[in-house]
């Protein structure tokens, strides 16, 4: 149930910030308030429609205890009253999702890494199927892709990749794909048309900014190394590509484009997004050991999808979802039912356990 006081506690806050901003403060008073004032835009909306929803509810329902209620009237309200309470219930779900425990990383541009795992030659290309999936999918919702390191496979698609996807929302979207992701298909070179399973694995990391994450100078070790390609050619004669590892953590991170100032780059932004999120799960452990922090256990070593490429079906291990389109969701067009399942499953686990602690 919602708590009345909470819900006039909101409404009283969203008037006081709008009578703040209207005062004239300096401006970098007036953003904070209104990204707070903006932030309590959608659910104040819905209180007020609940408000309305509520009374509208309450006049039908004393209409029908009213024995004087003509039999026409009776009649419109009985007819009525199904739709009002259906819409009262609607609006208490959406203000309970709305006041659901927000991460606050959701907003964020993220870091994806893909790597093959088992099943050599097979896995890297499926790798780089996987990640050709969420390029496509980056593409429709305009979001900028933005290779920051690869490692190509022998005969095709790669080893690891590391990529910054930056927009509005990444990480919100893009959080459960982390995960080890099975594939099953006939290879190319497989003669006898028997089907292989191999893997490849996925991280998705909320980018983290300079505000986010400190790194000390001291704590960092910076080497150069001469970049080669696949096969082992080097791509061009400078020692171009760089390696940091971090010396508390153990973290080592690699870039090896052209540009030894830009490889430094890629590089700090992916050990920072690293240790952000390593800090994020640090955090997750301290609040509760055993709280879901996200949809299955979230450990990276749990294999969570299947694509099946002879059946063509796509299966998510976490909620028993089966799709029959996989050549829809390799093409990113049909990962949203996928993600959208996966964002409801969580949302109703975070609702069972605020229900808990009530």
């Amino acid at each position: 149930m919602l708590n009345k006081e909470k819900l006039d506690q909101l409404l009283r806050r969203h008037g006081s910030l709008e009578s703040e901003m209207a005062g004239g403060p300096d401006p970098e008073t007036y953003v904070r308030l209104a990204s707070e004032y903006s932030g309590l835009d959608e659910v104040v909306g819905r209180i007020r429609a609940l408000r309305e929803a509520e009374k509208a509810l309450e006049g039908l329902e004393e209409l029908l205890a009213d024995k004087a209620t003509d039999a026409e009237m009776r009649e419109l309200a009985e007819l009525e009253l199904p739709e009002a309470e259906e819409r009262v219930e609607q609006l208490h779900r959406d203000i309970q999702l709305l006041l659901l425990p927000r991460d606050h990383a959701d907003d964020k541009s993220a870091i994806l890494e893909v790597r093959a795992g088992t099943g050599g030659s097979e896995a890297a290309l499926f790798a780089g199927d996987l990640f050709r999936m969420y390029e496509r999918y980056a593409a429709a919702r305009r979001w900028k892709v933005e290779v920051l390191s690869e490692s190509e496979g022998e005969v095709g698609g790669y080893k690891e990749i590391i990529a910054s996807i930056t927009g509005k929302g990444v990480f919100a979207r893009l959080k459960f794909e982390s995960g080890v992701h099975r594939v099953q298909r006939v290879p190319e070179t497989e003669a006898g048309g028997r089907i292989h399973t191999s893997a490849a694995t996925v991280a998705v990391l909320p980018e983290a900014e300079d505000i986010d994450i400190e790194i000390k100078a001291e704590d960092i070790r910076i080497d150069t190394m001469r970049a080669s390609g696949a096969g082992g050619q080097h791509v061009n004669t400078t020692d171009s590509a760089v390696r940091i590892t971090h010396l508390p953590t153990g973290i080592v991170v690699t870039s090896s484009e052209k540009s030894q100032h830009q490889n430094r780059a890629n590089a700090m932004k992916t050990l920072r997004a690293r240790l952000y999120d390593l800090e994020r799960q640090r955090a997750d452990d301290a609040r509760a050991s055993t709280r879901r922090g996200q949809v299955g256990s979230g450990d990276r070593s749990e294999r969570i999808r299947t694509y099946n490429f002879p059946q063509g079906r796509v299966t998510d291990h976490r909620i028993n979802m089966t799709l029959y389109k996989l050549d829809r969701i390799m093409e990113g067009e049909g990962l949203d039912e996928l993600i959208d399942g996966l964002t409801s499953d969580h949302q109703a686990s975070l609702l069972a356990e605020l229900g808990d602690e009530a």
